[in-house]
């Protein structure tokens, strides 16, 4: 997925978790924060963050902000929306027959519903879901970064897919380079750790999506 009109500011601080405050051209601007989560690791004053303007009327800010560079050089997609999007664009390679969207099963959404006929009269069926992983702690990838109960809730739907005869999985979108690994962050949220475990031993499937950031694109490796 690519950005359009992106630009280079630097971080001054976060007043809460929508917005932020940067500085473009000596210039001091209030921007919006594409991602709720606390980022407290990469958002730290006076780092390099990258912005886009959407151009969208009746914006109370004028720029979005979806990219950090952390202190140690690599650079970080933080666009909570980017995830859904780099995981349509793969999927749709992929061969499958059918990818539906926002798909509801049992009591929840899940990101993506496919089918594969594979010469087949009946369609194999499959449910991901999709979660973006912005925390790096020593090259390994952690997710949540914030206690998530919609989270858990989507594992344990997964589960119970898998033993309705879905295709399940949970595809966890690496926003960074240099990662290939994602382990449930227990020390925050330790319920989201014996869920995985447990939709793993149902059948769910872990995938660990790659990929290579630049500030005005996401692409999965």
């Amino acid at each position: 997925m690519k950005y359009n009109n992106i630009m280079c500011a630097n971080f001054l601080c976060r007043p809460n978790r929508f917005i932020a405050e940067v500085e473009i051209n000596g210039q001091r601007e209030t921007v919006h924060v594409k991602n709720t989560g606390r980022c407290k690791e990469l958002l730290v004053p006076g780092c390099e963050v990258y912005l886009t303007e959407p151009g969208t009327s009746g914006r109370k800010t004028r720029y979005d902000l979806v990219a950090v560079r952390k202190g140690n050089g690599i650079l970080f997609n933080i666009d909570s929306q980017a995830p859904n999007k780099v995981a349509r664009e793969w999927l749709e390679s992929q061969g499958f027959d059918r990818v539906v969207q926002e798909y509801t099963y049992g009591n929840s959404r899940i990101d993506f519903y496919m089918e594969r006929y594979e010469n087949a009269p009946e369609p194999r069926r499959y449910l991901m879901e999709v979660k973006g992983c912005t925390l790096e702690i020593d090259g390994i990838g952690y997710f949540p970064d914030a206690p998530t109960e919609r989270g858990v809730k989507h594992l344990q739907e997964l589960a119970r897919a898998a033993g309705d005869g879905y295709k399940a999985s949970l595809a966890f979108v690496i926003q960074m380079d240099g990662v290939t690994e994602v382990r449930p962050n227990i020390g925050t949220h330790p319920e989201f750790g014996r869920a995985l475990e447990e939709a793993k031993a149902a059948g769910v499937e872990v995938l660990f999506l790659a990929c290579h950031v630049e500030p005005d694109s996401l692409v999965i490796l």
